[in-house]
């Protein structure tokens, strides 16, 4: 009796499915806005890693007679800025800080908000309520208020903004993991993994965990742009980045008194904060369609 070739029944050839990741890779490689989206993320996260090799000149370096010289300037194709800096240089640098307090602040409010929702979502009972209110307290401030009431206290500086913009992003992601929890937790795997006398540390880990970290990490991926967007608001305010430090926010500011003289030159770090903001949304959108396999 001959033996049967594995991925052949009775005769037939089983296609073998591709893993979820691949059919997630697959589908998000078909959509063209979410590809160009994350080669421009990409693209921005290589210029902020090498900025001193990409960088023409010394972003901290100016000289008076050289202020406010307009994008395509000999020697300064992006201008000069009020204290007569490269303006390309220090867009280049400036990624480095902008990109840094955009992504370092949501991911510790994932680590964070994630555990307090998925702990909430799947104890439930008093648990879920103290936690759950809790969060509403912090989630029913405006978040650009929340943001500037508490780097105000805390001071100026980038720390201190970064710890802002991590108690701000808490709140929503954990009323994110907690929804995603309370409906992982009533299905059979989990109910099996119960009669069978496991943990609830080691049920969360091997069946809670796999199942409900995909959304909750596509939802932080999404607060990317808006806490880009927020720490440029606060270094804007003087409660982020201090001068002379590269930031596109604080470039804003200092730029401000030229608007009606350069105002091409005051849009620069502007059009780089948009860019940067919709770059991280539609790559964001991608990934949330290409996940949803059911769609």
């Amino acid at each position: 009796m001959s033996a049967v070739p594995d991925g052949v029944v009775a005769g037939v050839a089983i296609a073998r499915s591709p893993g979820y990741w691949v059919t997630v890779l697959w589908r998000f490689s078909r959509d063209p806005f979410a590809v160009v989206a994350a080669l421009v993320v990409l693209g921005l996260i290589a210029m902020a890693v090498f900025a001193p090799w990409l960088a023409p000149q010394d972003p901290f370096h100016g000289m008076s007679l050289r202020r406010l010289r307009p994008p395509g300037s000999e020697g300064y194709p992006l201008g000069t800025d009020e204290l007569g800096r490269d303006m390309l240089s220090r867009l280049i640098y400036g990624a480095r800080i902008s990109l840094f307090m955009g992504i370092v602040p949501v991911f510790a409010a994932l680590a964070v908000g994630a555990s307090i929702g998925i702990v909430a979502g799947y104890v439930g009972g008093w648990t879920n309520t103290v936690l759950m209110r809790t969060m509403d307290v912090f989630f029913a401030f405006p978040s650009v208020l929340l943001a500037v009431a508490l780097a105000g206290a805390l001071g100026p500086g980038i720390l201190n903004s970064m710890l802002a913009l991590t108690l701000v992003f808490v709140p929503p992601i954990a009323r994110v993991a907690e929804s995603v929890t309370t409906g992982v937790r009533t299905r059979d795997y989990v109910e099996a993994a119960k009669a069978s006398g496991a943990g609830a540390l080691i049920i969360i880990r091997k069946q809670v965990l796999g199942n409900v970290l995909g959304p909750i990490f596509v939802y932080a991926m999404s607060l990317i742009a808006v806490c880009m967007i927020l720490a440029s608001g606060l270094s804007f305010l003087g409660l982020g980045v201090k001068p002379p430090q590269p930031d596109w926010g604080l470039m804003l500011n200092t730029l401000r008194t030229a608007i009606y003289t350069q105002p091409l030159l005051c849009a620069l770090p502007g059009l780089m904060i948009f860019i940067t903001s919709i770059s991280f949304n539609l790559m964001t959108d991608g990934l949330r369609s290409a996940m949803d396999i059911k769609a």
